[in-house]
């Protein structure tokens, strides 16, 4: 169980006061700057939270699994921050906000979680704002990397399974310098694919 996953007896609670709702792959669940304070509970399936720029590119700024929740962040009253959308097929409880801010007044340890994760997300986006202000692409790809995988015998799996477009969209970056700084983290025996995975076989450089 990860840190933003709710423990099960909250979904339970929670979800009386919601209803579930499937949805099909790539379904816009959120889109940015729209009005709208419902929560969304993860059943099953996984959803991406992202932001766009004007001229169309994405960034994203989070993968969420069964147990976690998007959508908080409207709470305060104000326009979508950021889009989501579903990766495959996945069912949500959709909580209206209304129904959530009484949750919150009478559940303290949802509200506890609730803040414990919205601290994680500040660090979290506190670092990617430093890494895009003071790293290069093959920087920020590695901090990506290795935010993305486990250790396993001597090497690291990255547990997804990513597209070149995938990093660039996560590092900012476009997708042909991806390609090449891909191409010579293969060609120097760091990195491999294996079953579709991202495999880092030794320690990488921390300078290109």
């Amino acid at each position: 169980m990860t840190e933003d996953q709710l423990p099960a007896p909250l979904i339970e609670a929670l979800a009386l006061h919601g209803n579930t709702r499937p949805f099909r792959a790539n379904t816009i669940l959120i889109s940015e700057g729209d009005a709208g304070d419902s929560l969304y509970i993860v059943l099953t399936g996984r959803l991406r939270a992202y932001a766009s720029s004007e001229d169309g590119r994405d960034v994203v700024l989070g993968e969420h699994g069964p147990g976690e929740y998007v959508g908080e962040l409207s709470l305060d009253g104000r326009p979508r921050s950021a889009s989501v959308k579903t990766l495959e097929a996945s069912s949500c409880c959709v909580v209206p906000g209304t129904e959530l801010r009484g949750f919150l007044a009478e559940h303290p340890d949802f509200a506890l979680h609730l803040s414990q994760k919205l601290t994680r997300m500040v660090r979290r986006l506190t670092e990617q704002v430093k890494s895009l202000a003071l790293q290069d692409v093959y920087g920020r790809m590695v901090r990506v990397l290795m935010e993305l995988s486990d250790a396993v015998g001597s090497e690291r799996v990255v547990r997804e399974k990513l597209t070149q477009q995938d990093i660039a969209d996560r590092v900012g970056s476009s997708r042909e310098m991806v390609n090449r700084v891909m191409k010579d983290l293969t060609a120097g025996g760091y990195v491999s694919v294996r079953d579709g995975r991202y495999v880092i076989q030794r320690k990488l450089p921390t300078a290109r």
